[in-house]
């Protein structure tokens, strides 16, 4: 039986793989895919053996950046990013939260510092039995991975 490409395969730039269905769109919104000049194809609910229906996004002649790396560890940390030269996957990058993340997360703290004065952002990553808490480093506030909200 002859395998067939769904999407397209890409000359040169970046893959991002295994993205669950519900993230899908929030990865295009956080990268600003919408504003690039570059050509972007979105693919969502195609099969995966790993986690039944995922989204792909290719990205032409563009490689992420570490910081946009960083924010998409936030939201989908189980993607891969496949950076691809000549039609060929020259690397492959897992995504793992940081120790820290800098200017990245505003606090949910209303009256902290950072959203009251021009002071960047600076968040300690913890886990405890799977759950992963940013805490801010000025008012010590801990707030659930899962209810960020990204600068």
């Amino acid at each position: 039986m002859e395998k067939k490409l769904k999407v397209a395969a890409l000359c040169n730039g970046t893959v991002i793989d295994h993205i669950p269905t519900n993230k899908l769109f929030k990865v295009v919104t956080i990268l600003h895919l919408d504003k690039l000049n570059n050509q972007v194809t979105v693919g969502n609910n195609l099969e995966s053996k790993k986690i039944g229906a995922k989204g792909i996004i290719k990205i032409t002649d563009r490689i992420l950046k570490d910081s946009e790396t960083n924010k998409l560890a936030l939201i989908i940390p189980q993607a891969i990013i496949n950076i691809i030269s000549n039609y060929e996957v020259v690397e492959k990058r897992t995504l793992s939260l940081p120790k820290e993340i800098k200017d990245l997360v505003q606090c949910a703290n209303p009256n902290c510092i950072t959203n009251n004065q021009p002071v960047s952002t600076l968040f300690f990553v913890h886990e405890n039995n799977g759950e992963i808490t940013l805490k801010c480093n000025y008012c010590e506030r801990e707030t659930k991975i899962d209810k960020v909200k990204l600068l």
